[in-house]
């Protein structure tokens, strides 16, 4: 699947890699890629998994259908709110935002993330 370019800061590849019974290789994954780099791991149900490498911010943006899970593995994770105090995640830390929230995510050094949402999500925003 052809890799979605919003700005052409990111890349988002929203094609499942690993589907079903396969290992999912995170470390090789992080190693292989640089910052603003998102991929879809795995289906499970309805829901995607995906591996968000972040660095600097993300554009402000809103799902208006699907709430958005985040789960920091390494680094740190500022998820801005519109209305609302900003959200500071380190390591092993996780945060969902409810559809309709307008966000965004920053990130000072290299930060690795998981994130579970539908599978129908843009991850632009919508």
């Amino acid at each position: 699947m052809k890799p979605m370019n919003h700005d052409g800061r990111y890349d988002t590849r929203l094609d499942n890699k690993y589907g079903y019974l396969s290992v999912i290789d995170i470390p090789r994954e992080v190693a292989e890629h640089a910052p603003w780099f998102n991929q879809t791991l795995s289906q499970v149900n309805d829901a995607v998994v995906r591996l968000g490498i972040f660095q600097g911010e993300y554009h402000w943006h809103k799902h208006d259908c699907e709430d958005e899970c985040f789960i920091v593995l390494e680094g740190e994770l500022v998820i801005d709110l519109e209305g609302r105090e900003s959200v500071r995640l380190g390591r092993h830390l996780g945060f969902t935002i409810p559809r309709g929230v307008v966000h965004r995510t920053r990130a000072a050094d290299k930060t690795v993330v998981l994130m579970i949402e539908g599978a129908g999500v843009r991850p632009t925003g919508d």
